[in-house]
C-alpha cells in the first residue's frame, strides 16, 4: 500500500500500487468533474503535485499535450486521470475553484458572487473572478464557448 495526501484538506489515504490519483480523489469525494471522462483532454481533473512527483508514473504524451493548454498549469501539474501512484509519500493540491460544464451551471448564479473563481473545463483559465457578480451579459459573452467535452473526446479517438 502507497499513501496519497490531499491538499487542502490535509486526508492521507492508502491506495494500492497503481492507483490513479483520480480514482483516489472521487473515492474521496472530492469535487472532480471529469469532463472528459478520464481520457487527459480536459483540466478538470488537474491538480498540483506539492510532494513526491517521483512516486508518480511518468507524464502521457497526452497528458503533455493538454497540460500545455491549461492556463494555470505549472512544472508541478498533472492530470489526475493520467497519474497513477507507484511511490510512496505523494501529495497533491487541488486548484482553487469551480470547473464550468455547461453555460446552465451560471444561468441560476446570475445575480449572485461567485464564491470561488469559475474555471474553462478545457483550459483551466478563470471565467468569472471569486467575488464578482455573474451577470447575464457575462452569461451572452460565454455562450460561444464550446464546453462539450463529449465532442472533443469523440475527436481524439
Amino acid at each position: 500500500m502507497k499513501t496519497l495526501t490531499l491538499q487542502p484538506i490535509n486526508k492521507t489515504i492508502s491506495v494500492k500500487t497503481d492507483t490513479k490519483v483520480l480514482d483516489t480523489l472521487l473515492a474521496s469525494q472530492c469535487e472532480v468533474a471529469m469532463a472528459c471522462g478520464g481520457m487527459g483532454l480536459c483540466a478538470t481533473c488537474h491538480v498540483f503535485v506539492v510532494k513526491g512527483e517521483e512516486s508518480l508514473t511518468p507524464r502521457t504524451e497526452r497528458e503533455i499535450r493538454t497540460l500545455g493548454t491549461i492556463t494555470g498549469a505549472t512544472a508541478r501539474s498533472r492530470l489526475s486521470c493520467q497519474a497513477r501512484i507507484i511511490g510512496d509519500g505523494v501529495v497533491v493540491e487541488l486548484p482553487e475553484g469551480m470547473y464550468l460544464q455547461d453555460i446552465e451551471d451560471l444561468r441560476v448564479l446570475v445575480g449572485k458572487r461567485a464564491e470561488v473563481p469559475i474555471l474553462h473545463p478545457r483550459d483551466g483559465r478563470v471565467l468569472i473572478e471569486r467575488g464578482k457578480i455573474i451577470t447575464k451579459s457575462r452569461i451572452l459573452e460565454l455562450e460561444g464557448e464550446d464546453f462539450d467535452m463529449s465532442k472533443l473526446a469523440a475527436s481524439a479517438s
